[in-house]
């Protein structure tokens, strides 16, 4: 439930933002996204990266021939 409160404080915050920079609050999303993306993104490959070459360089004899049993129903 939305309150008077932070109705108003939406507005106040609203104008403020045009007049401090026509769009204040859509720049800082702008910013952290153009951030935030690249360095998701970075992380995500390195770790496929790491995770490829652990898979590569295994060495089969530390492997584990471990079977799932079945069920019995």
């Amino acid at each position: 439930m939305i309150s008077f409160f932070s109705v108003l404080a939406c507005a106040t915050c609203a104008n403020s933002f045009k007049h401090g920079g026509q769009d204040a609050a859509g720049w800082a999303i702008a910013l952290m996204l153009l951030v935030i993306v690249p360095l998701v993104t970075m992380v995500v490959w390195f770790m496929v990266k790491i995770a490829k070459r652990e898979r590569a360089a295994l060495d089969s004899q530390y492997c584990d021939d471990y079977v799932a049993p079945h069920s019995n129903s």
